[in-house]
């Protein structure tokens, strides 16, 4: 029992500094940004209205749409938006029109990650170092430059893993939640009657007497709520209880208390509104106040830098990216991993975003957009899982998520109006991964469509083959192929060309799926084609880690026996070649082209030996 109760305490802790950091530093722009936007008359009513939203935003979004609703849709423990999109898929799988539209808005959604991946970090640092500028106006120079010094720290440091500085994480950020929550108290103390607010009449008089303002306003409520979809994503590091209990336990309470003092300081100075997070600290605090902000910050970023690592290696897997450099940073945790394309184009990105925007405020109108389309996008396909997987009644599944689409709804629209504001910043950016992973699917379809056009049966070759057998060599060749069944462009060059047949041959097909996990007891089929030939099928799941040589290790015993020493892997290297009227516009040909040509090589996404393997090239037209 204590054993289990101190794992739950580990789990906890670890949530909080890798799943919450992001949501507990909104404290830092939050409340300014509502204020400081000039569209709230600062009365005490409207004070009292606006923290009320901000509470009861937390609960609604937070509390009961992703802690209680959206962490039950887990993918064999599993979360994120690429799990939610293959437990969405595979419920509809029986209505396929559905599923393909269900499957470009879910790839859509994980691209507009990549650009809420951009504007976070550089909000969440340039927010905190901006504390500086309240210690003296004299360091306003050097906000910008000790921010990108700052960013470019973390994402040099990154290569060597997290498991060193990983386990700093949740004690900073609860030393973080624990400040927040005093600074907060402290002011609460000398105004006890802004708890009020807690009150939903407040939030619904503000509301009713102010419809226009609120729906301006909602763009800088929804800074609040930024990681919240962090929540789901980490489901798989920390499971759900420890999420829940951290959340209600820890972090619920602290930023309550925060927001509240800083309302509370606002009744009572309300030039405080110019930054009201560092103007609640008396003035000894505000320097470590400031570095204990950017260390809260800088782990909030990094939270969300080892999303992108993450989603980026599913998304690998389901076939809408080529295959890129994956590093493995720690020898136990095979979750930790390093893609160093990934890594430093976030980097370019988000200090694009830092020269561009130059301070938080004006980042905060680039934020929301991305995050708000990303949660309307949760809610829908959270729909189709509960109604479809789930059998849930159709009124009930209506009620239950329609509520969470009209609220995310009128975040969403809202955040529209920062579409020229910054707004597009986001957008671009996703929308620009997004044509490059549907070009790359689209591309594969077509690639594998003409491979098959071209395609020789396996069977009826190898027939032929053995008629008038060639010289057989000792050893294995192990034969890469897309389509089980069909006689890989390898194996005919290497007859063409060496006039020899090893004495086993395995022809492979690497299947990946839409689960997170497949066990290595459903890792590989085996069929004999005779003549010491077979044909193998591996799978994975989406977050597998794909290790062809281990995988073929369980066919001992099953007939095939495979020694390390003798076995050679046989790769068909194609160059694509575009033609007119082909199936995609001619510059989609070109560039899925590019980025065939610059993909990783397959030999080192599936560890091969680097002395085992042979490549063969030949060109495809598409």
């Amino acid at each position: 029992m204590s054993a289990s109760k101190s794992s739950l305490t580990a789990l906890t802790l670890g949530a909080i500094g890798v799943v919450y950091g992001d949501i507990g530093t909104s404290v830092l722009y939050a409340v300014k940004e509502v204020f400081g936007s000039g569209h709230v008359p600062f009365t005490p009513d409207n004070v009292y209205g606006i923290l009320s939203i901000f509470f009861w935003t937390l609960t609604v979004i937070v509390s009961l749409k992703y802690v209680v609703l959206v962490l039950r849709a887990d993918n064999n423990g599993e979360g994120g938006l690429v799990a939610m999109l293959a437990l969405a898929s595979q419920s509809v799988k029986d209505k396929p029109r559905l599923r393909r539209v269900l499957l470009v808005v879910g790839i859509f959604g994980t691209c507009l990650f990549y650009g809420d991946g951009v504007i976070t970090p550089a909000i969440s640092v340039l927010s905190a170092v901006e504390g500086l500028e309240v210690v003296s106006p004299a360091f306003k120079r050097y906000v910008i430059p000790l921010t990108l010094v700052i960013l470019f720290g973390l994402f040099a440091v990154q290569k060597r893993g997290t498991t060193g500085i990983g386990k700093f994480f949740g004690p900073i950020t609860l030393v973080w939640f624990a400040c927040i929550s005093l600074l907060g108290l402290v002011h609460i103390l000398s105004n006890p009657a802004i708890l009020w607010a807690i009150s939903p009449h407040y939030a619904l008089g503000f509301m009713w007497h102010n419809p226009g303002i609120t729906f301006i306003i909602l763009g800088a409520v929804v800074l609040c709520v930024t990681g919240g979809e962090a929540l789901y994503a980490d489901m798989g590091h920390f499971g759900k209880k420890p999420i829940r209990v951290a959340w209600f336990a820890v972090v619920m309470p602290a930023l309550t208390l925060n927001y509240f003092g800083q309302g509370a300081l606002l009744l009572k100075n309300p030039a405080a509104v110019k930054n009201p997070f560092f103007l609640m600290a008396p003035d000894w605090a505000l320097v470590p106040l400031v570095v204990l902000a950017t260390m809260a910050t800088v782990i909030a970023s990094q939270a969300l830098i080892s999303g992108a690592f993450s989603v980026t290696k599913q998304v690998i897997q389901l076939g809408y990216l080529p295959r890129l450099q994956v590093q493995h940073t720690s020898v136990k945790e095979t979750g930790q991993i390093y893609l160093p394309f990934v890594n430093w184009g976030l980097f370019a990105a988000i200090v694009l975003a830092v020269v561009l925007f130059k301070s938080s405020s004006n980042l905060a109108a680039a934020y929301g957009i991305a995050v708000c389309t990303d949660m309307l996008i949760t809610t829908i396909l959270t729909f189709y899982v509960i109604r479809y997987r789930w059998n849930y009644p159709l009124a009930l599944c209506i009620a239950a998520t329609g509520f969470f689409f009209v609220v995310d709804f009128a975040f969403w629209a809202s955040n529209m109006f920062k579409l020229f504001d910054g707004g597009w910043f986001p957008l671009l950016i996703g929308g620009a991964i997004f044509t490059l992973m549907m070009t790359w699917h689209d591309g594969r379809r077509l690639l594998n469509a003409s491979l098959r056009n071209d395609a020789i049966d396996l069977p009826s070759f190898l027939e032929a083959v053995f008629v008038s057998p060639p010289v057989r060599v000792e050893g294995t060749a192990v034969f890469l192929t897309a389509e089980p069944g069909m006689v890989p462009n390898a194996m005919l060059h290497n007859l063409k060309h060496n006039k020899v047949l090893h004495q086993n041959n395995l022809f492979v097909t690497v299947r990946n799926h839409e689960v997170p996990w497949i066990g290595m007891d459903k890792r590989t089929e085996i069929e004999p084609l005779g003549h010491d030939c077979w044909r193998v099928v591996v799978h994975y799941g989406f977050k597998n880690d794909p290790d062809l040589p281990k995988a073929l290790q369980q066919l001992k015993g099953r007939g095939c026996e495979l020694d390390d020493m003798n076995t050679s892997y046989f790769l068909s290297r194609d160059t694509v070649i575009p033609t007119i009227g082909g199936g995609m516009a001619q510059w989609r040909e070109k560039l899925f082209a590019q980025m065939h040509r610059n993909a990783s090589a397959a030999a080192d996404f599936l560890k091969l030996p680097n002395n085992s393997v042979v490549e063969l090239g030949s060109k495809i037209e598409i």
